[in-house]
């Protein structure tokens, strides 16, 4: 059986709603659960589960009923110094080199790159399945760079809202098989 892979972006937190850059420690706020709740995965049941070790992602796969094992692989882009952080609390002067090369490292923080590196040796790792990894923007953006060989500054021009599925296929390599949008623009509370 050829592996089917969902790359599940988690449930929205308040530092998504607010501009900050995130934490690990960041649970999904009271529109986050509801969204999840009221979310269906597609398809059969997945064999497996896996999560990121961040908060928001365990709480999404508990909120699924899903019973999931953290994974460490899918965890999201460390932010280093900024993490926690909104944009207006960082130098303004580091804050528009980043937003010029967004791809790149900030201040002890890890590049798409990086990130790239590490969900590319995560998916050749992986055994047939069907498998649900629910993950963060930065892994599902890294996923479809490696995955179409693009530089990672291209995944920079797609949205990855919550909830936002990346469908992965493998025969003989892995391929694109659907991008869903996690919501229409506006509908989160």
């Amino acid at each position: 059986m050829p592996n089917r892979l969902v790359l599940l972006c988690a449930g929205a937190t308040a530092a998504v709603r607010e501009g900050r850059f995130g934490t690990e420690r960041d649970a999904l706020d009271a529109g986050g659960r509801a969204k999840v709740c009221a979310f269906a995965l597609p398809g059969p049941p997945p064999a497996r589960c896996v999560v990121s070790p961040a908060a928001a992602a365990r709480e999404t796969a508990t909120l699924l009923g899903v019973e999931a094992e953290v994974d460490a692989a899918l965890r999201d882009r460390d932010h280093g110094a900024w993490a926690g952080k909104s944009l207006s609390a960082i130098d303004p002067v580091a804050l528009r080199g980043w937003l010029a090369a967004p791809e790149a490292a900030v201040a002890g923080g890890e590049s798409m790159d990086a990130v790239g590196d590490r969900v590319a040796a995560w998916l050749g790792a992986l055994e047939e399945g069907r498998l649900l990894a629910i993950t963060h923007a930065a892994v599902l953006r890294a996923a479809v760079a490696r995955v179409m060989g693009v530089p990672a500054a291209a995944t920079a021009a797609i949205d990855i809202a919550p909830l936002t599925m990346l469908i992965l296929s493998r025969h003989d390599r892995w391929r694109i098989k659907e991008l869903r949008s996690g919501g229409a623009a506006g509908t989160y509370p």
